[in-house]
């Protein structure tokens, strides 16, 4: 069986109907409560695409209903993107996991660890233990952190060095070079700007932009036609509506993107954490080259050791039973990290019943995504809704897709 996302029936790749209409039916049990305006979903399994499910609306203004060629800010779900482009480079021999930071962006040589303020508003700043390095950077672990929420004061730091104004990755990187990280590295796992400053090195390291760099050595060798930086004009009617959701109003409808600016051309600061717009169809095509090992239809974008690191788990027992995490991803024991994304080490433990070494992770928006090598199966799921009080897709449909994956296909 060609393994090219072609069209196959659910009994063909041993999925059942009704398990997969269990997952539409919970969907579009929130579309009629008004949680969500619509969705659009795919459920690959054997490399063969099972159900494209198109749920709801893509602007409830006009009516128009979601169409399976929707465009959708995907935010977070950049950042396994991000993590392919490095492992691209890592296959290249340009770096290695223990490399500290500073080998590729010395901005970072003489960072320090924050300590707190004093009475006075003074910083009281600390040597690390040790250079924070880009296994670190690749799993949260580094010592930065996001700037945005409060953090002692070191959120103030973030928003005097203007960090999120800046004019490209290379004057964000120095800037985040010149701040104090917020602990020790390797002791906390904090959701932060580590995958902006990957961004970096990959340009550092390329002598590429990169949105170029994800163009010419993913998008196009995959067939990724939608999926970029920006949103050109002529593309524009076909990009989502995004929500929020109002306790008084209900959904309601944003002029324009209130994290990332939305742009009509690739922009100098291309944000590997969150700045991607892509369709489910061509992020099934990403997804799919995981499952198979870094290879698609033909093209190899990764080795299968770099897959395989990408899809490890890297944090220790002792990590997992901190309590770290952020929204809907909570690091636990059976749910660790690899690079850029969760891996399940042990699904029973975690509470969720996907295959052991699943690989996902989700948007601010609501889109989510998993990797189940153990089942051969991939799912994709675009929404629109900016909301942290989302309900859980990722775990639900994780756990309705377990009772429809059967053991052996129709012959």
């Amino acid at each position: 069986m060609t393994r090219d996302l072609s069209p196959a029936t659910p009994a063909q790749v041993a999925l059942a109907p009704a398990g997969l209409a269990a997952i539409d039916a919970y969907l579009q049990g929130l579309v009629d409560k008004g949680v969500l305006a619509g969705l659009v979903t795919l459920t690959a399994r054997n490399g063969k695409v099972a159900r494209i499910s198109t749920l709801g609306k893509k602007d409830l203004a006009t009516g128009e209903p979601m169409a399976a060629d929707t465009m959708f800010r995907i935010f977070s779900m950049t950042k396994p993107v991000t993590a392919v482009a490095m492992m691209i480079l890592h296959d290249q021999g340009l770096w290695s996991p223990d490399d500290p930071i500073a080998k590729h962006l010395p901005e970072f040589a003489n960072v320090k660890v924050f300590g707190g303020m004093d009475a006075t508003g003074a910083v009281t700043l600390h040597d690390p233990d040790h250079a924070p390095t880009l296994r670190e950077l690749l799993t949260h672990t580094a010592g930065l952190i996001y700037g945005r929420v409060p953090m002692d004061g070191l959120e103030t730091l973030y928003e005097a060095a203007d960090v999120w104004r800046s004019t490209d990755l290379a004057e964000m990187a120095a800037k985040l070079g010149g701040l104090p990280l917020a602990y020790q590295p390797g002791t906390k796992w904090i959701y932060s700007l580590a995958m902006d400053v990957q961004g970096a090195i990959i340009e550092r390291l390329s002598g590429q932009s990169l949105p170029d760099f994800m163009r010419e050595r993913i998008f196009e060798p995959l067939g990724m036609v939608d999926t970029a930086f920006h949103t050109p004009p002529e593309k524009k009617p076909r990009l989502a509506t995004l929500y929020r959701s109002s306790v008084s109003r209900g959904l309601v409808a944003l002029a324009g993107n209130p994290l990332l600016p939305d742009h009509e051309a690739p922009p100098a600061l291309a944000s590997g954490g969150g700045g991607l717009i892509s369709t489910v169809g061509d992020y099934a095509r990403f997804a799919q080259m995981l499952l198979d090992g870094g290879a698609f239809a033909g093209r190899r974008i990764l080795s299968v050791e770099g897959v395989k690191l990408m899809m490890t788990n890297q944090l220790s027992d002792e990590m997992l039973a901190q309590g770290w995490g952020v929204g809907k991803q909570q690091i636990r024991p059976g749910f660790g990290y690899g690079f850029n994304g969760v891996v399940f080490t042990d699904p029973e433990a975690a509470g969720i019943p996907v295959g052991l070494g699943t690989y996902h992770w989700d948007g601010a928006a609501g889109t989510w995504f998993w990797v189940d090598p153990a089942n051969d199966l991939i799912f994709v799921g675009m929404v629109q809704l900016l909301s942290e009080t989302a309900p859980p897709l990722q775990a639900m449909t994780q756990t309705l897709m377990a009772d429809a994956i059967l053991q052996e296909a129709a012959a």
